[in-house]
């Protein structure tokens, strides 16, 4: 999720193009909520990797599990969507139209200035929810 030119906010596309240079599957999503059901039909396992706020020092990761409980809105309170992944998780959850797994990932952002790129605090954590995911996937593909 998220916008290219915004800084920070392009933390969840940056992810998506890494795990496409490792031949999984990614698709970069600005993070608007009608499309985003429409983009995780059909799909069994999604992870969803996007900017957030929460007060936590920026690069910090967080992880949600969209079927243990509802999303933290406050947290994706740096959008630009009216209707954005907080609304979008809910409202598909309430049409049963979640993912068989759907997984949040947060990283805690510290700038979206437009036109900025991502602050180096941030670019790690995305290195490090690229690590994650891969492993993730490793572990349900192969496992011991």
């Amino acid at each position: 999720m998220g916008n290219p030119d915004r800084g920070d906010d392009a933390a969840g596309r940056l992810a998506a193009r890494c795990l496409r240079s490792l031949g999984l599957e990614a698709l970069e999503h600005s993070g608007e909520g009608a499309a985003l059901l429409e983009a995780w039909t059909g799909a069994g396992r999604v992870f969803l990797i996007d900017a957030v706020v929460t007060g936590a020092p920026p690069g910090t990761i967080m992880v949600w599990d969209a079927h243990s409980a509802p999303v933290p809105r406050e947290a994706f309170r740096c959008s630009t969507h009216a209707f954005g992944v907080a609304e979008a998780v809910e409202l598909a959850r309430a049409l049963d139209r979640l993912p068989a797994s759907l997984t949040i990932v947060g990283i805690e952002a510290q700038q979206f200035e437009r036109g900025a790129e991502l602050s180096v605090v941030v670019r790690e954590a995305v290195e490090q929810v690229v690590e994650l995911i891969v492993q993730e996937v490793a572990a349900c593909t192969n496992p011991d």
